[in-house]
């Protein structure tokens, strides 16, 4: 079966499941929806690709691996282990390189292949949506007096995509709550932990009593299988910078196909 043919096929299936929070990442002229792909078994799913710019633009579509560390932060992967080469090979999407006109918007096909006998778990590379630079004209070279460069930035967008086979669970637990100082500004600071055989997506909240809305919010935080502990610092909203001291409620509140779930809460008071 031709590789058109399995992308093809993996779209007979029912829709991916997928955070619709944030909608959209975007750099440069590129926008990207959505921000992340669950892929479970070998469903398949949709990413468009908008170039918001007022010229004609190319961009090449690569798989890449991106290990998280416990600030929350992605680094490159130098040597890739058994699970991130599997990630990897499992991947395919179509087309690979994009040309769109603007304020048109391109669509990615984007499945999965498990091989046989995968052991049920979860895999995850990152698409990333990489600009290539338009040809430009040959001109005869200016006389330049020492060495001289030219920068010429190229724009990339990357997003997960999470491949997961079989009934995976995750617990979160929320600990070390302390309000913090963050650029001269208060801030929350506390570790949120995961356990278990899947990572977990969505929004921390801290909550005042008498207060309806939060006094302040992380949304699309993520805590991948690689780590067990995340640090997460989130600003205070400023209209309740002088309530934050005293009593709160933190909770962790994932995003699901039947709505926001909430996998942790714990009240603490902030000193």
């Amino acid at each position: 079966m031709t590789f058109l043919k399995r992308l093809a096929a993996a779209f007979a299936l029912p829709a991916v499941l997928f955070a619709p929070v944030p909608a959209a990442a975007g750099v440069g002229d590129l926008l990207v929806a959505p921000t992340r792909i669950v892929l479970n078994g070998s469903r398949g799913a949709e990413i468009v690709l908008s170039n918001i710019g007022d010229e004609v633009a190319t961009y090449r579509i690569s798989v890449e691996l991106r290990r998280m560390k416990e600030d929350g932060s992605l680094e490159d992967v130098a040597s890739a282990n058994e699970r991130e080469q599997t990630a990897r090979s499992m991947i395919l999407y179509a087309p690979r390189r994009v040309t769109i006109a603007p304020n048109e918007p391109q669509t990615i096909r984007i499945a999965a292949r498990a091989p046989q006998g995968l052991p049920d778990g979860e895999y995850r590379a990152h698409l990333l949506f990489r600009a290539v630079p338009p040809p430009r004209p040959v001109t005869a070279p200016k006389e330049v007096k020492g060495i001289a460069f030219e920068l010429i930035p190229i724009y990339g967008v990357t997003i997960p995509v999470v491949i997961r086979m079989g009934n995976l669970q995750a617990k979160v637990g929320i600990a070390n709550v302390q309000l913090t100082d963050q650029g001269g500004k208060p801030a929350v600071a506390l570790d949120l932990t995961r356990a278990g055989d899947r990572s977990v997506f969505g929004d921390v909240r801290v909550f005042k009593p008498g207060i309806k809305d939060p006094i302040a919010v992380q949304r699309g935080v993520a805590v991948y299988t690689e780590i067990g502990t995340r640090r997460v610092v989130i600003p205070v909203n400023p209209d309740f910078a002088g309530a934050a001291a005293g009593p709160v409620t933190v909770d962790f509140v994932e995003t699901s196909e039947a709505g926001p779930v909430s996998l942790a809460e714990t009240k603490t008071v902030l000193r």
